[in-house]
């Protein structure tokens, strides 16, 4: 029969044994310096200079002095002495200054973090995973970063994410106080969007790319096309507003058919252009004259144009085209004159457009 137990080689008092109060007390001190293994550090190859009693270490490799040939053993302070303690298979200890768990696997203390982890239902850092969303995480800051070359990666970096079918959802959500109020990705097709939404039930599709052509289309930009339907009586050398009120489309309502200008909904750079048809009242000897005005009272640089050449009704044109910055609120009109002899400016094919570029 063994004189110690199998795995902590506690000593067992024996039959007759003399003083056996010293052979309990041993077991005692072994139990109470393996159970609840924790260490101080890891890392020390030589014994600390005033250890505390009870204090416990694992000697690192390369131990000298008092731990001369300890290497990887759990060295424990008590009654003024080391004690040299050999870890077996399957020990655990807590490192406390690194605040980490350590298994001995026969070979060395390895950490107890897994090198993988395979069909979690649910996984939280930093919250509670529950079945709705049964990856969660709570934090301030994440990093992706490639393998590189010289790691045994490639040196590129592919996030992937995938549906069913077109017809199903695939996208990202950003919410304020869990309120979306942007998603973007393949919504109901495989057409890719960008949508915004104020109160998180009412959205607008700022972006469309149609993942057949390419194409990109911008459904809320500002932008319009509209026309007069009656022949815009004007008189000699008196810049008047056109009658622009009709509207071809009108996005964002940005063009006030009742007031005939257009109205800036949000700062930017906006293109304008316009056709003037030239309508004879008493002589064709008219000039038509065209300009666009800023906040009905500014013209516009570079949209100023007039024909001086001989003018036939319902056939001579004028055309206007300009870029400008405004500002949100901003208006812009178009507004025509004559020189020579008044005339009118035909219904119809005289119209006024413009839209945000930028």
């Amino acid at each position: 029969m063994s004189d110690a137990t199998t795995h902590l080689l506690l000593p067992y008092i024996l039959a007759a044994q003399a003083q056996k109060h010293v052979t309990h007390n041993e077991a005692l001190r072994l139990l109470d310096g393996l159970v609840q293994l924790s260490v101080l550090d890891r890392d020390l190859t030589a014994p600390p200079g005033s250890p505390a009693d009870g204090d416990r270490y694992i000697v690192a490799s390369g131990a000298i002095g008092a731990w001369t040939g300890w290497d990887l053993n759990v060295a424990l302070w008590t009654d003024g002495a080391w004690l040299r303690l050999p870890p077996r298979t399957g020990w655990r200890a807590w490192v406390e200054d690194e605040g980490l768990l350590l298994v001995y696997d026969g070979a060395g203390w390895v950490g107890t973090t897994p090198a993988a982890l395979q069909n979690l239902a649910l996984l939280g850092l930093g919250t509670t995973a529950d079945p709705a969303n049964p990856f969660s995480a709570k934090l301030n800051a994440a990093l992706w970063t490639a393998k590189t070359v010289a790691e045994g990666g490639t040196g590129d970096l592919f996030y992937t994410m995938n549906k069913e079918a077109a017809g199903r959802d695939l996208g990202l959500t950003f919410q304020t106080g869990y309120v979306t109020k942007a998603l973007m990705g393949l919504f109901g097709s495989d057409r890719f969007r960008l949508a915004v939404s104020a109160d998180g039930s009412t959205f607008f599709d700022g972006l469309i790319v149609d993942n057949a052509t390419g194409n990109v289309d911008q459904p809320r930009l500002p932008r319009f096309k509209g026309h007069t339907n009656y022949d815009n009586y004007v008189a000699v050398d008196t810049w008047t507003k056109i009658g622009i009120n009709n509207t071809d489309y009108n996005d964002q309502s940005a063009f006030d058919a009742g007031n005939n200008h257009f109205v800036a909904p949000a700062a930017g750079t906006y293109l304008f252009g316009a056709t003037l048809l030239y309508k004879v009242n008493a002589s064709t000897n008219a000039r038509m004259r065209g300009r666009l005005v800023l906040n009905g009272s500014t013209e516009i640089w570079g949209s100023r144009g007039e024909v001086s050449g001989a003018h036939a009704s319902e056939a001579t044109a004028l055309w206007l085209q300009t870029m400008v910055p405004l500002a949100q609120g901003d208006t812009v009109e178009l507004q025509g004159t004559f020189r020579a002899a008044d005339g009118y400016f035909a219904a119809d094919h005289t119209s006024f457009w413009g839209a945000k570029i930028g």
